[in-house]
């Protein structure tokens, strides 16, 4: 196997296997996400990480600056609307997958429920394998549910070290499928620059209209602790508890709520800050469980739910109090996302400056290549993402 002194493949994206398999069917988890009306933008990301054995630091990297790539985004606006954000991950390049399907697997579908996203990014290991570029990039094009729209960002970034043109779909034929549904692909070599762009990795990002970037994948994202991560927790564990669960998973899901805030807070308190701020953001919607959310965006009435389908706190309660009680919650929620945004800027404003005082290098990762890419494609289509 090639020397590997890197690892990564990062991406949310949708691939289509050109020719090779004999049948490749969607798998079960690959079903529509929730309708979006036409006037709503959308920022769909597909991540396509290496799961190699030396992809462990990259893996690493990506946990720990979702909720930042998250928090940048949240700013972005297309003609003063503010956009969803949709998130796809696939693990490749792990030979305890499947051979039949390229060593390629989709390990969460595009969606708005980024608590998804964190489980999905949690449960990778790392074990050796081929890392086929091509079929991932292929797979992901077919199987996501990218959007028609020319006016959305649909953006493919896959992460790795291998040579680039592994594999028995050319990546040049499944780039091209990419590009035929609006789909950048950007590519993002885990190690030096110039092995990079001797093993194909920039040839790919060129071909496709992307971006190439090189990223020091082993490099521990520090999170810098700050006076206001206390009492950012604190009115995290409250603003919890606004959410009101509904249908069959909604108690399931609210449970991965509180998993992926434990698992923050287990790696430091500043992950613990970043989430709780994007909790904070319209990107953050729980529609498809949270009453609170579903309401306010008009996915479902509360009138056309059966009571089994609501939690047992409200089944008593007659239609106007079930509506006052989900009114309640809401500017409950309301009030404590306007707090944890305040206290968020000056938690921005302290490890900015300690970064300055510390003088800390300048090191390229995974958040760095995600921004730039999607600030740069979004240019071009009206979008403005605000200060970084």
């Amino acid at each position: 196997m090639y020397n590997k002194f890197v690892a990564a493949s990062l991406i949310v994206i949708t691939t289509t296997l050109v020719g090779f398999y004999p049948v490749h069917q969607k798998p079960a988890n690959a079903n529509t996400t929730i309708a979006l009306t036409d006037e709503k933008p959308r920022i769909q990301i597909a991540i396509l990480l290496d799961t190699s054995s030396s992809m462990s630091g990259l893996i690493d990297q990506t946990r720990n600056q979702l909720w930042q790539i998250v928090n940048e985004f949240s700013k972005a606006k297309r003609n003063g609307v503010s956009p969803a954000l949709e998130v796809a991950v696939y693990e490749y390049g792990n030979n305890q997958l499947s051979a039949e399907s390229g060593y390629v697997r989709q390990v969460s579908k595009l969606t708005g429920e980024l608590d998804q996203v964190s489980e999905a990014l949690f449960s990778l290991t790392t074990n050796g394998g081929d890392e086929y570029c091509g079929a991932v990039i292929n797979t992901a094009v077919m199987e996501l549910n990218w959007s028609a729209s020319k006016n959305d960002i649909k953006s493919i970034f896959i992460a790795g070290n291998e040579p680039f043109s592994q594999g028995p779909i050319a990546f040049s034929k499944a780039i091209t499928a990419a590009k035929s549904k609006g789909i950048t692909v950007n590519t993002i070599h885990a190690g030096n620059n110039q092995t990079g762009i001797q093993s194909g990795w920039k040839q790919g990002a060129l071909i496709a209209g992307g971006e190439y970037l090189s990223i020091d994948h082993n490099h521990r994202v520090a999170h810098i602790a700050a006076p206001q991560d206390k009492k950012i927790e604190e009115l995290n564990t409250k603003l919890n508890q606004t959410y009101v669960p509904y249908g069959k998973e909604g108690s399931k899901k609210m449970q991965r709520q509180a998993t992926q805030d434990q698992k923050s807070k287990q790696i430091s308190s500043g992950l613990m800050a970043k989430r709780a701020h994007s909790k904070a953001t319209s990107l953050y919607d729980n529609s498809s469980w949270d009453l609170v959310d579903a309401l306010g965006n008009g996915k479902v009435k509360i009138e056309s739910l059966e009571e089994a389908a609501l939690p047992a706190s409200i089944q008593k309660m007659d239609m106007d109090e079930r509506k006052d009680y989900i009114e309640t919650k809401a500017k409950e929620r309301k009030e404590i996302q306007l707090k944890i945004q305040a206290l968020s800027k000056k938690r921005d404003q302290f490890v900015n400056d300690k970064k300055d005082e510390i003088k800390a290098p300048s090191v390229h990762t995974i958040n760095d290549a995600v921004s730039a890419s999607i600030r740069k494609q979004g240019s071009g289509k009206n979008y403005t993402f605000g200060p970084k």
